[in-house]
């Protein structure tokens, strides 16, 4: 039987989030931002511990089912619970967002109604914890809200619920539409009924309106909708920076030891998240990152350029292992921060160049001055050309080994053939020339080393006979066309190797790295495969394969970033902004187009 663990729905407002199962419970939640240390971490919890400390949850006396779903096109999520009688609580959860003074106004802030069906009898309970020492926040009463206080926050609740009910989490009738507002430790300026339902329908019609302006396919359209929005969530608008996941620690297998924290900038990641969301037609996430990537370009004074930030451009996200949470399901190790910063990953350059290329040809977007940025990615390109053929740990980030990675080398391609198609762009003829021509050459070198004739396949590493789905990206990248036979060979060679088991489903890769053999598929690796079919032109192999995968999806169209290639079962850190890119590109490539339907 599959455990439905991840069977969670996202709110936020692109400064906090939460994560909210479907008995209603916030079991994730972080504050005042992403990557700090979370308010609510039941998720990572187990046992007795679930039920001290770091939880927010509405319980249904005599409970006997729920069901859950958002609001059409929106980010505001709607759980109903209900008795064993008939009765019952509907809980609408959302982060605000809206209009204010001009602005996008996104306050730390986490508000749920409560309304009765019949006469439910419910309690509160909320225990905001601090994770590190596994201690509980003080709480302070006021005559409507509570105060919750630790070393580094002071949080509010503010309710017209009893506050006495809810400090003692006793049970009571629900008999009237309830509002609570937890966050910020601030007092509200109008009563607590008419803020709430104005903050809701503002929220409801801010979302509704960004998702009337996207761009999407014939095919797939609740899909598509709800990956953008949950890509638009990923994005922390006040430095335009986008994690790779809200989440640390979810294990990529069942007792693997590879958990690993998420709710990082990694800037390869954050490529493939514009991009899909730029062919939506969002250009404001793209321009809010292009600012936050060229603030890093500009400040690049290592000798590398390291792979992954924190959300305010930090470079520091020193790796520690959290001993008080005991991790999901019980399978620790839980870390906070990521270990990767100090790696040396070649295909990051790449990253930068093919992120800001947009820029120039796009004449939505709000830029600098062009030649003034170019050469800042002139800067980007030289560290490319210099490392191309050099060893690093590669985009899933080896802790054991480096090589010359033949994804690394092709990511360099880009960046160079990139920023020649930008100088013919600002008809700078000399720059067109270098660059084009160190493309060409760094092209040469990776089809002598990296292609392997007794194969008929691009490898792995140089000179290597191992496959990784990565290079099912060289068409789509514009290193290969479709219909080339190192193309076609390298597909065909992956399909051999990196579907175990008659698995359907893609691996990154089969061979044991530090943690052993990895144990399931890579979910973002079946989206390239697809893409790859479309490429070779086995569209309908490609298409049934897409079938399966939305089918993977959670109750509310979210997933993971791994599949458990027999099971189906979700696996890894939760929502994966790579996974939900991948919805998002194989429904554009593969749906019928509106002219051929309308």
């Amino acid at each position: 039987m599959i455990d439905n663990s991840l069977d969670l729905a996202l709110i936020g407002n692109c400064r906090i989030s939460a994560l909210i199962d479907k008995m209603g419970e916030v079991v994730w939640s972080c504050m005042p931002r992403f990557d700090s240390d979370p308010v609510f971490a039941s998720l990572l919890k187990t046992g007795e511990k679930t039920e001290q400390i770091g939880t927010y949850g509405i319980d249904l006396d005599g409970f006997s089912h729920s069901k859950q779903q958002y609001r059409k096109n929106t980010a505001i999520l709607e759980t109903t619970l209900f008795d064993q009688k008939g009765n019952g609580v509907r809980i609408t959860d959302f982060a605000p967002r809206l209009m204010l003074y001009g602005r996008v106004h996104r306050p730390v802030s986490l508000i749920r109604i409560l309304s009765p069906i019949g006469s439910p009898k419910i309690r509160v309970r909320l225990r905001p914890a601090d994770n590190e020492t596994g201690q509980p926040y003080v709480k302070i009463e006021g005559s409507n809200h509570i105060k919750y206080l630790n070393d580094t926050l002071s949080l509010r609740l503010t309710t017209d619920l009893s506050i006495t009910c809810i400090q003692d989490e006793s049970w009571f009738i629900l008999d009237q539409d309830s509002y609570l507002i937890f966050g910020n430790d601030e007092s509200l300026e109008e009563p607590i009924q008419q803020l709430t339902l104005r903050f809701l329908n503002e929220t409801e019609q801010h979302w509704r309106t960004w998702v009337c302006n996207l761009a999407i396919p014939f095919e797939w359209q609740d899909e598509v909708i709800r990956s953008a929005i949950t890509l638009k969530l990923s994005a922390y608008e006040d430095t335009g920076a986008i994690v790779a996941a809200m989440t640390t620690s979810i294990p990529e297998a069942q007792n693997t030891q590879r958990n690993w924290d998420y709710r990082f900038c990694w800037l390869r990641d954050s490529y493939f998240t514009v991009h899909a969301l730029n062919r939506l037609g969002v250009t404001a996430t793209m321009e809010q990152y292009l600012r936050y990537l060229i603030n890093l370009a500009t400040n690049m004074d290592d000798e590398y350029l390291q792979p992954v930030f924190c959300i305010n451009g930090s470079k520091q996200m020193e790796e520690k292992i959290i001993k008080k949470l005991d991790g999901y399901r019980g399978m620790g190790p839980v870390r906070f921060g990521n270990q990767a910063a100090d790696q040396i990953q070649h295909d990051v350059y790449g990253a930068v160049v093919l992120s800001a290329t947009q820029m120039f040809f796009d004449e939505r977007i709000r830029k600098p001055d062009d030649k003034r940025l170019f050469p800042v990615l002139e800067q980007v390109g030289e560290k490319a050309v210099q490392y191309y053929n050099q060893p690093d740990a590669g985009l899933w980030e080896l802790r054991g080994s480096q090589h010359i990675h033949t994804f690394s080398s092709i990511m360099c391609w880009a960046a160079a053939d990139r920023l020649a198609k930008i100088a013919a762009k600002l008809h700078l003829s000399g720059r067109q020339e270098y660059w084009a021509r160190h493309a060409e050459l760094i092209k040469q070198d990776i089809d002598s080393n990296a292609f392997n004739k007794e194969i008929g396949s691009y490898t792995a590493t140089w000179g290597g006979d191992t496959m990784d789905a990565s290079l099912l990206l060289a068409c789509s990248l514009g290193f290969v066309s479709g219909d080339d036979p190192k193309f076609i060979g390298t597909v065909e060679a992956i399909e051999q190797h990196l579907r175990p088991k008659g698995s359907k489903y893609i691996f990154r890769y089969v061979i044991e790295d530090d943690f052993g053999e990895p144990e399931n598929a890579f979910t973002i690796c079946s989206f390239w495969y697809i893409e790859a079919l479309c490429a070779i032109g086995r569209c309908t192999e490609a298409r049934e394969l897409f079938e399966d995968l939305l089918q993977r999806r959670n109750h509310v169209g979210l997933l993971s970033e791994d599949l458990d290639p027999e099971t189906g079962e979700l696996w890894g850190n939760f929502p994966q902004t790579y996974s939900m890119v991948g919805i998002i590109n194989c429904a554009r490539m593969l749906s019928q187009r509106w002219e051929d339907e309308l």
